[in-house]
């Protein structure tokens, strides 16, 4: 599979990249610095700017997926736009775990939100603007993949449960996840599809 993934240079990019390509995909890794992608057999460094639509579907063009590792200051409705001008039918969003529900009615947002630092609310609400905007999609093939509501530097286990639209948490209430783990999830996705046009998360 070739498979364009976009803030490769990032956390949680960097993660997804190594996976995909350690998995024997071919990776089209696309960051404003291309000199900070992980370097791999099969990845392809490229400098782009993922706020141009026009200019992302040619740097997309031909690829079988797009995993989406970008802050949400790139809305839906642009990489909407670029896979559809580049012919690319799905997409996968390293989305946030803000909007998922702790109880019926009730998301983590509501819970947690005026506990946070101010500087970190605009990614949020940009966040769960996305996952509102993308779920009106009907064109394209997209899975919004929220993690838990810690996303840390950690060990690869390979060990997590899946949920849909509610936190994972485990015995002690807390929900947490690696990257690297979180990376072996969106892979997962990327080659089972088991989310077609649906959110899911992960946590331990």
């Amino acid at each position: 599979m070739k498979v364009a993934v976009l803030g490769a240079s990032g956390r949680a990019g960097s993660e997804i990249t190594r996976e995909v390509a350690a998995r024997g995909h071919e990776v089209i890794a696309i960051a404003r610095k291309p000199e900070a992608i992980p370097a791999a057999p099969g990845v392809s460094a490229v400098a782009g700017d993922a706020t141009d639509p026009q200019a992302l579907a040619g740097l997309i063009r031909g690829a079988d997926a797009v995993i989406s590792a970008l802050h949400f200051d790139v809305k839906a409705e642009t990489l909407l736009s670029a896979l559809k001008a580049a012919g690319v039918p799905r997409l996968l969003v390293t989305g946030g775990a803000a909007s998922l529900e702790v109880a019926p009615g009730k998301k983590l947002w509501d819970v947690m939100g005026a506990t946070l630092p101010e500087e970190w609310k605009p990614a949020i609400l940009g966040g769960m603007a996305f996952l509102d905007d993308i779920r009106k999609e009907q064109e394209i093939d997209w899975t919004f993949f929220s993690p838990a509501a810690f996303i840390e530097v950690g060990p690869r286990t390979g060990t997590f449960r899946l949920g849909t639209d509610q936190l994972v948490t485990d015995e002690k209430g807390e929900s947490r996840i690696s990257f690297a783990d979180y990376a072996i999830a969106m892979v997962d996705e990327l080659e089972q599809h088991r989310h077609p046009r649906a959110r899911f998360t992960a946590a331990y």
